[in-house]
């Protein structure tokens, strides 16, 4: 058990350097004046698994990247101007049974854990919005999308239990 547990934390950190990696020298590439030195090409080339970040490490540098607006609709008045001035297709991420109990108008039900199976149903071409309870899965989602090439999604962090403070009409299914 301990094994298979090593070995996904290893396998997440090789992902998220590479993720890192190739954020940072894109960021770097797209600067008008920049030109890489020697001993930035030589430091860029890794001569053992020491060299590599720690997971922590290399989480919060790419955190550093991350804007303060990162992807997120953040008020309730904003997502209902989303979804009518530019039709943002909803997606609540919650499960089945929480989507069936109450969700936004509109909105569609694919499960966080069933995403990467369902990206059939999530559009290129216009604004997409993902929701849950409280705003952890939706944030998952986001960033799961997002390593998948989906350029135009957001979060709702302020999520459905915002919707429902708000008084905002209530979908049941």
């Amino acid at each position: 058990m301990k094994l298979k547990q090593s070995i996904k934390i290893l396998l997440f950190e090789v992902i998220l350097s590479f993720c890192l990696f190739f954020t940072i020298e894109s960021d770097l590439m797209a600067s008008e004046n920049f030109i890489p030195s020697n001993s930035m090409i030589e430091s860029s080339v890794v001569s053992s698994v020491e060299d590599y970040p720690t997971l922590e490490t290399a989480v919060e540098q790419y955190l550093k990247f991350i804007p303060s607006d990162y992807y997120k609709v953040s008020s309730v008045q904003e997502l209902k101007d989303l979804m009518v001035n530019s039709q943002a297709l909803l997606v609540d991420v919650r499960e089945p049974s929480e989507y069936k109990s109450g969700h936004i108008p509109n909105a569609i039900n694919i499960p966080l854990r069933r995403l990467s199976q369902n990206l059939d149903k999530i559009p290129c071409d216009r604004p997409v919005v993902l929701y849950c309870s409280t705003g952890y899965r939706s944030s998952m989602g986001v960033m799961t999308l997002h390593l998948l090439n989906y350029e135009n999604v957001k979060g709702f962090p302020p999520s459905f239990r915002a919707w429902k403070n708000a008084q905002e009409a209530i979908a049941l299914k």
